[in-house]
C-alpha cells in the first residue's frame, strides 16, 4: 500500500483534473479481482502475490481519494467530502466481517464470502465511471447560470437611473416635479 501511494501519486500527477477518477476505477476493479481471487490461491506464493497486487490498488485508492474530492467539490468543502465518503465506507467494513462469519458457518467455507466482497468494488468502480460526465454536466449547468447572470446584469444597466433617458429616471424626475 505504501508504494502503491508513491507510485500512484506520482502518476496522479500527470493527470488533469477530474480525470484521475479513471485511475480510481482501476484502482477499485483491481481490488475487487484480488478479492475475488484469494479462493483461487492454493500455495503460500499465490497469496502473496494476490496481496501485494491488492496492496498496490488500496495504495492508489488511498492517495488519490483526496485529489478527486478536491476536484469535485473544491476547496472549501473538500473535508466535508471525505468524512462522507469515509462514513459511507465504514458501513460495509463494519458489517462486512460478521456477514463473511454467518457465510463460513452455513457454507462450511469463506470462498463465498471473498467472492461477495469482489462485486461492490467493480460496482463502484462503473458507478464512478459516471462522474467526470455528471461533473461536465454540473460545470456547463454553473457556465450557463453565470452568462445568464450577466445578461441580466447587463440589461439592468441599461434601465440605470445614471443613464439619461431611461424609464425609471424619468419616474424619478415626475416624482420630483410633484
Amino acid at each position: 500500500s505504501g508504494v502503491g501511494r508513491l507510485v500512484f501519486g506520482r502518476v496522479a500527477d500527470y493527470i488533469p483534473g477530474v480525470k484521475k477518477v479513471y485511475l480510481q476505477v482501476i484502482s477499485f476493479f483491481f481490488i475487487g479481482l484480488m478479492s475475488m481471487m484469494i479462493p483461487l490461491c492454493h500455495n503460500f506464493g499465490g497469496l502473496i502475490a494476490v496481496c501485494l497486487f491488492m496492496g498496490l490498488f488500496d495504495g492508489c485508492f488511498i492517495c488519490i481519494m483526496a485529489p478527486i474530492a478536491f476536484e469535485l467539490v473544491g476547496p472549501q468543502n473538500v473535508s466535508q467530502a471525505i468524512g462522507f465518503l469515509l462514513g459511507f465506507m465504514s458501513i460495509p467494513m463494519t458489517v462486512g466481517p460478521p456477514i463473511a462469519g454467518l457465510l463460513r458457518d452455513s457454507l462450511e467455507s469463506y470462498d463465498v464470502a471473498f467472492y461477495l466482497a469482489g462485486v461492490p468494488p467493480i460496482i463502484g468502480g462503473i458507478i464512478l465511471c459516471l462522474i467526470p460526465w455528471v461533473h461536465e454536466r454540473t460545470i456547463q449547468g454553473k457556465t450557463k447560470a453565470v452568462d445568464g447572470e450577466k445578461e441580466e446584469r447587463n440589461m439592468d444597466y441599461a434601465a440605470s437611473p445614471l443613464k439619461p433617458g431611461t424609464a425609471e429616471n424619468d419616474k424619478k424626475d415626475d416624482v420630483s416635479v410633484i
